[in-house]
Order: C-alpha cells, then sequence, then structure tokens
C-alpha cells in the first residue's frame, strides 16, 4: 500500500511539473521530483533507467520552457 501511495505521488507531481508554464515554479518542484525518484528506486518501485529516463525528460522540459 505505501509503494502504491509513494509511487502515485510522485506520478501526481510530474504531471503538476509538465502541465506548469512557469519556469521558476517548475525549476522548484525539480529538486523534491529527483528525490522522490531516487527514493522510488532505492526501494525497487520503479527501475533505476526509468527514474534517469524521467529524470532526464523532466530537465530538459523544464530548461526548454520560456
Amino acid at each position: 500500500m505505501r509503494n502504491r501511495y509513494q509511487h502515485k505521488s510522485t506520478r501526481t507531481v510530474i504531471k503538476a511539473i509538465r502541465k506548469s508554464t512557469d519556469k521558476k515554479e517548475a525549476s522548484t518542484l525539480i529538486p523534491k521530483i529527483f528525490s522522490m525518484l531516487d527514493k522510488l528506486v532505492k526501494k525497487n518501485i520503479i527501475h533505476r533507467n526509468k527514474a534517469a529516463n524521467q529524470k532526464s525528460k523532466l530537465f530538459k522540459l523544464v530548461n526548454a520552457m520560456k
């Protein structure tokens, strides 16, 4: 149950970053989401490569914002 909750809350924050249009707001969420993804990897909820891919895509998305 706890794993499911943590995974779902991480996905919710990822969606918030993707919907965000403000670069400043999204950049403040980046360290939080990176930490959440690292915790999921540490607990073997998601694979480390999936976390790396998500981090990369989110970082590119935030850097492309105006």
